[in-house]
């Protein structure tokens, strides 16, 4: 897992009312410098994070246990979706994923021909998904039924399941499952 070093500096920083260019004056380096690592251009060194982190003050191991607060978030354009697949299914989250979610909200886009395997799926939960375009072969335990625009299916995540993208067009799903499961 990557460390948001950066970000991490700026909460710090902001949670002690110093600018960058305060925070440079009481450490001896150019403003620039915070700017670069905050905006995670630059990576410090450890000897140059620790001379940073002096002013103020924090240790090494505070700083790396640090986990800013994120604002409360309620609303994500398109774009800002999060993107969790990859290939011919496109995945895109509604929020960031954290420990403690209880829900898991997608956009799902069947290129044709897409399918999650041959191996059907298992996890823990339900899960729910609304066919906007195109048609999605769903097969629960050993039930299949090929959905379209409109209609929708609700089950036990624990059921072995799978989906297939059928048609000639790309097929559309808003799903949701909880807990989630990727």
């Amino acid at each position: 897992m990557e460390v948001d070093i950066g970000g991490r500096l700026r909460a710090l920083r902001l949670a002690q009312n110093l600018s960058q260019r305060e925070l440079a004056k009481r450490v001896g380096v150019p403003n620039s410098t915070i700017s670069l690592i905050e905006s995670n251009s630059i990576n410090p060194s450890v000897g140059a994070l620790k001379r940073i982190l002096d002013g103020l003050p924090i240790g090494l191991a505070e700083f790396f246990a640090y986990e800013p607060e994120t604002p409360r978030r309620f609303f994500f354009a398109a774009e800002e979706l999060t993107e969790i697949g990859r290939g011919l299914i496109s995945y895109r989250q509604v929020g960031e994923a954290r420990a403690g979610r209880r829900l898991q909200m997608m956009r799902e886009v069947y290129q044709p021909g897409a399918d999650t395997g041959k191996v059907p799926l298992t996890h823990q939960g339900e899960e729910a998904g609304i066919i906007l375009s195109g048609r999605l072969e769903v097969t629960v335990e050993e039930v299949r039924k090929i959905l379209g625009p409109g209609d929708a299916y609700l089950f036990e995540s624990h059921l072995p399941h799978r989906f297939r993208a059928v048609g000639a067009e790309p097929c559309h799903v808003v799903s949701a499952c909880t807990p989630p499961s990727f």
